[in-house]
């Protein structure tokens, strides 16, 4: 087996990567550095695949870590967390170095085991997909990247902190129900990754939650030290629907929150109305939650409401009317 035991820069890495996998190494964007890594738990034989997609920063690996997704249908939302957490320590353990050869073989190592505990997989590739995903090539060329956020000052929030943390409180929305599809929402506060994994886990315990076809999420912790966003999403099978969620999440410039959308599908395919159930399940919890400004919008649309019926509009209410143009604009 080769190792890359020392640091390489960017194109002598590629190119040592390209000579290792050969065929499963794969140049999608060379100017814009993508590449996708096909991941087999038998290159003879291979009963599980998965794809490692990649985009490598202009600072990579001295100070930025890879953008990356793991596309593989049958990856599910513990198994794919238990996945991305071998890989952020990795990267945590090798900080500063060229670190895709040791994603691919934590990868490959982690197929061969899961492939050795069922034995018997019939067409994984399908598996928690439904019908729609199957037909619905739009999506495809949607990116949907899973963004890495980790560099040498806030790896530490990736780490396992004091064990007596608590659960941040999960409050759950209201479903909604379209052609036998049942959508529900779920949000929880979260400042570190490590709640954000906590708040899953205790989704997951609940068997009706754990039963549902696609549990899409997407979160955003602000790091008041660095004036910036920590965030990530996840489709869970429902492709595109986790970089939608998390746009919506930037859109309404929440922060330090987690939403999760939960999808029951009824048979029955919903095309793009799928994505208008997932965003208006988030947006509704978020806005009842206090999360937006939208509460604050409709109270002053009451204010202006009352204003204009009166006969007589004193200062007070040409001041809030004026506050809720400048709002509304």
């Amino acid at each position: 087996m080769i190792v890359l035991l020392f640091p390489l820069n960017q194109i002598e890495e590629v190119e040592a990567l390209s000579s290792i996998y050969g065929d499963e190494w794969c140049v999608i964007d060379e100017a814009s550095r993508i590449f996708c890594i096909k991941v087999s738990d038998d290159l003879d034989e291979p009963k599980l695949t998965a794809c490692l997609q990649i985009i490598l920063p202009p600072d990579y690996p001295s100070i930025s870590p890879p953008i990356y997704q793991i596309n593989a249908a049958w990856l599910r939302g513990p198994e794919r967390a238990k996945l991305a957490n071998s890989l952020e320590d990795l990267y945590v353990e090798h900080m500063g170095e060229s670190i895709l050869y040791l994603w691919v073989e934590k990868i490959r190592e982690f197929l061969v085991e899961k492939s050795q505990s069922s034995e018997t997989v019939d067409q994984p590739e399908n598996v928690n997909m439904t019908a729609e995903e199957e037909v619905d090539d739009d999506d495809e060329d949607i990116p949907d990247f899973r963004t890495f956020k980790l560099n040498t000052e806030n790896a530490h929030l990736f780490m396992d902190h004091a064990n007596d943390e608590e659960v941040p409180p999960i409050k759950h929305g209201n479903s909604i129900t379209d052609r036998r599809s049942t959508f529900q929402p779920h949000l929880a506060p979260v400042v570190t990754p490590r709640q954000v994994k906590m708040v899953l886990e205790s989704l997951y315990e609940n068997k009706k939650i754990a039963s549902a076809t696609h549990n899409i999420y997407a979160y955003r912790i602000y790091c008041e030290d660095k004036h910036s966003f920590l965030q990530d999403c996840e489709d869970d099978g429902e492709t595109a629907a986790g970089g939608r969620l998390l746009h919506l999440l930037q859109i309404l410039d929440v922060r330090n929150v987690m939403v999760v959308v939960s999808r029951w599908y009824g048979g029955i395919l919903l095309g793009p109305d799928r994505f208008k159930h997932i965003n208006n399940c988030a947006r509704n919890i978020l806005v009842e939650e206090g999360y937006t400004a939208s509460t604050v919008r409709h109270s002053l649309d009451v204010l202006s409401q009352n204003c204009k019926t009166k006969a007589k509009k004193n200062v007070y209410c040409r001041l809030n009317l004026t506050s809720w143009r400048l709002i509304k604009k």
